[in-house]
């Protein structure tokens, strides 16, 4: 078993232990449905069939370098309808290093296009492997990674572990953040 795979089973078998336990700081009750507003408030401390794990569990798993990272962080683009030299300033994404980047597709209610987008960047990460850890994150107090996380569990995704505490939790603990830019769309 090389090192990165016994950090990785390690890990797997901590977030095994510790179950889809809530956090003691976040709101108990879990919707059954997704949430399709009030994107930016406090999120439930746990997601039934996915693992909640902290900033600690997230450094692990890149470490071992055996996760899928998904940031899921709306991606707001350049207004079609801005007058001929209009100067625009894209905000920079900062996203964990090496994760796809997914934009849009944390909403509660999702266009086809956009389901096909996420469906499709899962199976890209994971190879086909629905068993293969995935670590999808946004912003702390952000219910776009809880709709994302929710929605790989419905697709039969097993290894899902919804990180809260997303890239805030990531910088804080000083951990490196790299410019993202988002996957390609298929009409793209």
């Amino acid at each position: 078993m090389t090192m990165r795979a016994a950090a990785a089973f390690t890990v797997l078998a901590a977030l095994a232990v510790a179950g889809s336990a809530t956090c003691d700081d976040r709101p108990a009750d879990e919707p059954a449905a997704y949430r399709n507003e009030n994107y930016r408030a406090p999120t439930p401390g746990s997601l039934r069939g996915a693992r909640v794990i902290s900033t600690a569990d997230a450094q692990a798993l890149w470490r071992a370098a055996t996760a899928a990272f998904v940031d899921v962080m709306p991606h707001i683009p350049r207004p079609a309808n801005l007058p001929a030299g209009t100067l625009w300033r894209e905000k920079p994404r900062l996203n964990i290093p090496g994760s796809i980047w997914l934009p849009d597709t944390g909403y509660g209610e999702l266009a086809a296009a956009t389901e096909g987008y996420l469906r499709a960047g899962l199976e890209q990460v994971t190879g086909g492997d629905h068993a293969k850890i995935l670590v999808i994150y946004c912003l702390r107090d952000c219910w776009m990674s809880w709709n994302a996380a929710k929605r790989a569990v419905s697709w039969g995704y097993t290894g899902v572990a919804w990180y809260p505490e997303g890239t805030d939790g990531w910088q804080e603990a000083g951990l490196p953040l790299v410019e993202g830019k988002p996957a390609p769309r298929p009409s793209e």
